[in-house]
């Protein structure tokens, strides 16, 4: 029965989260699949539930303050849900009155409009569906032994590199094949279960979440250098690897603390005498025994409530401010001065005007190819695209999760990792655009 636990579960994790799917458009992953779908069903079937959600998760902060029911107090992770320090309680009154003002077309356009509150909006509808889909079927990949035994066996690689457990490459293939929140999500759950450090979780979220390959080809499309993509790609798969090697060695990274969460489960030592696939067989199987299905259908349940809750109101109280503050104020254009100076001094044309698109990444991973002008050259288009992808952090997504994660890294310093990869990147970057990319 363990052996059937271990081999059916890793067959189907991996297949959900790995497996390519072809399409029309490229391809993408089983679970990327079912999620679009599911996205499209409920939109088209229950379009009122985003915003239900969100007025539930607002109006019960609000009450939270003040008054909760027994059932939800006799419940931690429940009464979690609605006990939040002011800074929270505020993002999720400022989404219920960004969804009032979209849902009921009310309010200034520079609030609800398509590329500013509405845009936030659309993008929260993928993270509900995320979140059922991811919820039920993620137990399938981390819970069944197959990243205890892919820990064991890429041990020797990855551990002398990054400094994290060998488990970390299944977090790395699934960003990959599948989308980086997907990526820092089982990063999440893993910390939570005692399998990371603190550490260790901080730097797998910032580093190892590389963008998946469809919204490669989608910023490559948007700035219309679809034909290099597979240079464009090698390049971002490249670069993003060297910068982990280098950040995980200097803060802040290097400075988050080593201790966990619960009691350590990781197992990735082979003892004496003992081979390296028979260790890694033998933690699997350790991992799959203590697989239940109603206990993660249960812990399941528990996420989908939590992602819903907690993060779709941050993805659109702050992707609302930040592009508020992208395109209504000249602030980015003050902040991104050093920045300017930097490309000048390494030679890249048009610094100071591409210097905005260098950090407005930190909003929203696909702002840069927004604001740069489709009249720019071939190189530079290829040059922000480049950058947008290996820069990784975007609060949006990825750095709301990594903040409600409590691995260590608030938004100063998630910002300070976005500018060190960022720093780095820009001459090595440049450097390709220079050597392979002609105009």
């Amino acid at each position: 029965m363990t052996w059937f636990k271990f081999l059916a579960g890793a067959l189907f994790g991996m297949g959900m989260f790995l497996f390519p799917v072809g399409g029309g458009e490229g391809f993408s992953t089983p679970v990327g699949v079912l999620t679009e779908w599911l996205e499209k069903m409920i939109k088209n079937e229950v379009p009122w539930f985003l915003y239900l959600l969100v007025a539930v998760s607002g109006l019960g902060a609000l009450m939270g303050c003040f008054y909760l029911p027994d059932f939800i107090r006799q419940r931690k992770w429940a009464e979690g849900l609605f006990t939040l320090s002011w800074p929270y309680l505020l993002t999720r009154i400022v989404a219920l009155l960004v969804v009032i003002c979209v849902g009921g077309e009310i309010g200034p356009e520079w609030i609800r409009g398509d590329d500013v509150g509405g845009s936030m909006v659309g993008l929260s509808w993928t993270l509900v569906a995320l979140a059922f889909t991811l919820s039920f079927v993620l137990p399938f990949l981390t819970d069944t032994g197959i990243m205890e035994f892919t820990g064991v066996l890429l041990k020797p690689v990855i551990r002398p590199l990054f400094r994290v457990p060998g488990r970390a490459s299944v977090d790395l293939i699934a960003s990959w094949l599948a989308s980086s929140n997907t990526a820092v999500l089982i990063t999440a759950g893993q910390y939570n279960s005692g399998y990371y450090s603190r550490r260790e979780a901080a730097t797998i979220m910032t580093n190892f979440s590389l963008v998946s390959i469809p919204f490669c080809m989608v910023v490559a499309g948007t700035m219309h250098v679809g034909h290099l993509f597979p240079l464009l790609y090698l390049t971002v798969t490249a670069v993003g690897l060297f910068l982990a090697v280098i950040a995980v060695r200097i803060p802040p990274l290097s400075s988050v603390a080593e201790d966990y969460r619960c009691e350590p489960q990781l197992k990735e030592e082979v003892p004496q005498g003992t081979t390296l696939l028979s260790w890694a067989v033998a933690a699997a199987l350790s991992r799959a025994e203590q697989f239940r299905l109603s206990a993660a259908v249960g812990a399941g349940l528990e996420m989908a409530v939590g992602i819903l809750f907690d993060l779709v109101p941050i993805v659109i109280a702050w992707g609302t401010v930040g592009t508020l503050l992208v395109n209504e104020t000249p602030i980015f254009q003050w902040i991104a001065y050093p920045m300017g100076l930097y490309m000048w001094a390494l030679g890249i044309p048009d610094a100071f005007t591409l210097a905005p698109a260098t950090l407005v990444g930190f909003i929203d991973m696909f702002i840069p190819a927004l604001i740069t002008s489709p009249e720019s050259s071939e190189s530079i288009r290829f040059f922000i695209s480049a950058l947008s992808l290996v820069q990784i952090i975007y609060l949006t997504e990825v750095g709301s999760i990594i903040v409600k994660s409590d691995v260590g890294l608030d938004v100063k310093r998630l910002f300070l990792v976005f500018l060190e990869r960022t720093l780095v990147a820009i001459p090595i970057l440049w450097l390709v655009v220079k050597f392979f990319v002609a105009g």
